[in-house]
């Protein structure tokens, strides 16, 4: 059952978008280094590794691991799977702002495919919420200046991202459902596990897609190296960590608005990365996100 937006809640819900802010910004930054299904592959196969010492009782028969097959095969499927593997797809093509932006539709894109799929009703306060919370977004795309969104265009990377955004709505409120077992629900180690070692395996199909449609090798270097550790420790296991916590605490609905914290964080680390100091837009999109998420979880 959901309970009030605490400030622990909003903590947890606010840890990811800031590392998945980075994720977007390294996932731009080796897109010629390495292939994104096969960067999205080598990120939960680290995680893996990572997680499997301090969820070590996913590995007991008794676990449900494999009796629920079907739960955990969907959850690393739409989670770990397709989100990762079609967000790094589109920053081939796109920048980390202009992903992040088009995630910011995440709001809406929860509110429908819960309303379609998961009975859920739509309120009023949550559609307020979310034109609050995309508004803010916008304001940071601009740079406070409105001439900077007729100059914006699509590319295909958008697209992708789009239905990055779809599958982790589903991810987000199949969280939601309480099928789990005691063994695993209690455990958070064991409950990612469960899903990074489903969503690994989807990973590998699609990698190797990729290879048998368009082989590339790996330009290793230390870069590649400290962006796979970065992606694998911090957007992976710590942020789907908080994830996971946050939305089970607070809903999918809620969570979602604080993804839309995701393009302010990304325009705040491109600019700390250029040299410029943060301007007031950044201050009044923050307001309105921020006012969005208050709105929307009264």
């Amino acid at each position: 059952m959901k309970r009030p937006l605490t400030a622990s809640t909003a903590l947890l819900l606010t840890v990811p978008p800031l590392l998945w802010a980075g994720n977007a910004i390294v996932g731009r930054l080796v897109r010629d280094a390495v292939p994104p299904m096969t960067l999205n592959l080598l990120r939960w196969s680290l995680a893996l590794l990572i997680l499997l010492p301090i969820g070590r009782a996913l590995l007991r028969s008794s676990s449900g691991l494999w009796q629920d097959w079907r739960r955990y095969s969907l959850l690393g499927l739409f989670g770990v799977g397709l989100y990762n593997s079609l967000q790094y797809l589109a920053l081939q093509s796109s920048t980390p702002i202009n992903v992040t932006l088009v995630a910011a539709g995440m709001p809406v894109w929860m509110l429908l495919v819960g309303a379609l799929f998961f009975k859920m009703p739509v309120r009023r306060r949550q559609i307020v919420g979310a034109l609050l919370s995309i508004g803010g977004v916008v304001l940071v795309l601009s740079r406070g200046e409105w001439r900077q969104l007729v100059a914006l265009r699509l590319v295909p990377g958008d697209l992708y991202m789009i239905l990055a955004t779809i599958a982790w709505s589903f991810y987000s409120w199949m969280l939601m459902q309480p099928k789990d077992r005691p063994a695993i629900r209690a455990d958070w180690a064991a409950f990612l596990l469960a899903q990074v070692i489903y969503g690994a395996l989807w990973s590998g199909v699609l990698a190797s897609v990729e290879w048998s449609v368009a082989p590339r090798h790996i330009a290793w270097s230390w870069t590649v190296v400290a962006v796979l550790l970065y992606v694998a420790a911090g957007p992976a296991v710590i942020a789907f960590r908080c994830w996971g916590a946050g939305v089970q605490r607070a809903g999918p609905t809620v969570g979602a608005f604080f993804t839309n914290l995701t393009p302010l964080f990304a325009a705040v680390m491109s600019s700390a990365f250029l040299g410029e100091l943060p301007h007031l837009y950044h201050l009044a999109a923050f307001t309105l996100i921020v006012g969005g998420i208050a709105y929307s979880s009264r």
